[in-house]
This record gives C-alpha cells, structure tokens and sequence, in this order.
C-alpha cells in the first residue's frame, strides 16, 4: 500500500502529535546523517515548504491542477514572483549579511518577507484539507497592492467554511502570541471585516475555477448577519518559533522529549488563553497551530538560499 505523503510531501516531514481543544501541534523530527548521528530534518523540511512556493504565490487563480506545484519552471516562476515584493527582497538582503530579524522589529512588513504565510498555506492544505481561495502574491505581482489584511484566504470546499489566517515567525513564542492576538483584535471587529469581505468579494467573482464561488460571495455579501458569518469561518492562528527542545534531545519519539514537547504547547495554549480578551471571544473559531523548530533564523536563511538559487536559474 502507498503512503499517503499530501500535495506537498509536508505528511511525511511534518508530524501532528498533539491535539487538544482548538490548538494543534506540529513538529519535524530527527533522521540519521551520513556518520549516523541524529539530526533535525532541515533538508525534507525546506524542500517541502518549496514545493508549495508556486500554489502560495498563484493560488488557483492559474488554474486548479496540484500536480503543477511539482514543476521546476513553476517554481521558478513564483520565485521570479515573490522576490517582486519587496519585503521578501529586503529581507533576503538581511539574512544574507548574516543578520536577522528582531521579534521587537518596529517594520512589521518585513515580517512578510519571513515565510510564516507559507508556512501556514501549507499546514492548512496539508491537515486541514483547504484550498487557497486567494493569494496576496499573486494580486502584488499582476496589480501592484494588497488584496486583503489576512495572511491567508483559504476555503472547505466539504464544511462551506473559510479559514482566514495570521501567522507569526518569532524567535520567542509568547511574543509571537502576542501579536497573533493584536491581529485578531484588530481584524475581526464589525468595520474591518465588512471592509474586507467586500474586497475580497469583488476579487473572487470572476473566478470559475473557485468551487463554490457563488456561495462564498453570498457568505462574505453585506446583507449575511456578521453572527452567520462567524459560523462559517475559523481563524487558524500560526506560532512558528524556535525551540531548546532540538538542542537538548536528538529523538522526537522519546518519552522525554514528548512529555517537554506536550508541557510546552500546552503551556503556549494556556498562555494564548490567558491573555486572549475579544468582544466576540465565545463567537471566534479560533484554531491554534503551534510549530516549534530549533532556530527560527536558520528556517528564514535556509528558505531564501533556497528561493534565491530559483530566481538565478530563471534571469
């Protein structure tokens, strides 16, 4: 029998061991190297998350096939697309001065630049079974602006619901928290998301190869009750952060390791919960998706030496 990898691999690289309440825990393990010490998966982890650069950056706003995501001139192409943006651009430069970026960086759009949106794309297309409704990526590039405030549009084409996400990239978890929860204060007030459902509607409409278009324009219209529209959404909250856990173990699967590992995001679930004050906290689907890994730095570093040999081959 042939297992079950996904779209983009990520099933086979990302583990989901934790569930509990509306908070979901990734992590990727360690594997053997060539002298036969544990290391984390740094390589399976980059080459997935690449795989999903082409459907991040177009959505399926070039058409509905998955299996173009596989395709090196795709992904070339996204590549071409993405270092266009040019918060992606300076942050490249950043990292390959040999800096990073701060947690308390007052230019928050360079956070963009970060990858936390693919991230997110991915563990929503991979586990939660979405589909990209929308990518900023691709209005930036053809129009030059933003299409909307959320860090990503997806929609369930089986549950009818839509997933509007924020992601947050942080060296420090609590921080990164923090903001997640600034995020949502800020978009899901009434004014906000009128305003954004309406752009968003107004993108959508010509858009055949959507399933459900039609009905997605209905939910996100001015006349649906904001209570029917909070029905249908859920709000999947990404932390990816860097974690001591890969420093002090070199095995996911010791009881060690998984007891610290579930001690901690049951401690950022708590923290989360904590601290979380909205007028509409008991009408907010919210989902927590916590994903630590060993350096926040070197995920960032590793995916723009990785994006930025794509773009050389395509110039």
């Amino acid at each position: 029998m042939e297992l079950n990898s996904g779209i983009f691999g990520a099933l086979s690289v990302i583990e989901h061991p934790l569930s509990f309440d509306n908070a979901r825990g990734y992590l990727v393990g360690f594997d053997l190297d060539v002298y036969g010490n544990n290391v984390y998966r740094w390589t399976p982890l980059i080459k997935c998350l690449l795989s999903a650069i082409h459907e991040f950056a177009y959505g399926f706003h070039e058409g509905t096939e998955t299996k173009n995501t596989e395709t090196a001139l795709k992904v070339v192409d996204a590549a071409l697309s993405i270092y266009k943006i040019s918060h992606f651009d300076r942050v490249r430069e950043i990292y390959q001065k040999g800096n990073h970026i701060d947690d308390d960086i007052d230019d928050k759009f360079l956070r963009r630049g970060e990858f936390g949106e693919l991230i997110l794309h991915v563990l929503l297309r991979e586990y939660h079974d979405t589909i990209p409704l929308l990518s900023k990526i691709y209005f930036k590039d053809s129009l030059g602006h933003a299409v909307h405030g959320f860090d990503c549009v997806h929609v369930d084409p089986k549950t009818k619901t839509l997933w509007l996400g924020e992601s947050k990239l942080y060296l420090d978890p609590r921080r990164a928290l923090k903001e997640l929860i600034a995020d949502v204060q800020g978009h899901f007030s009434a004014d906000y998301m009128e305003a954004e459902f309406s752009l968003i509607a107004k993108k959508i409409r010509h858009f055949d190869n959507v399933p459900l278009v039609d009905e997605w324009q209905h939910i996100l219209s001015d006349s649906t009750k904001l209570k029917e529209k909070f029905e249908r959404i859920n709000i999947p909250l990404l932390c990816t952060y860097s974690c001591d856990l890969f420093s002090k173990h070199d095995d996911e699967k010791s009881t060690v390791f998984q007891m610290e590992y579930e001690t901690k995001i049951r401690a950022l679930k708590k923290y989360f919960d904590d601290s979380f004050v909205h007028p509409y906290k008991g009408k907010l689907n919210i989902v927590i998706l916590l994903f630590p890994v060993p350096s926040k730095v070197e995920l960032v570093k590793r995916l723009h030496h990785k994006l930025s040999l794509l773009q050389e081959v395509g110039e």
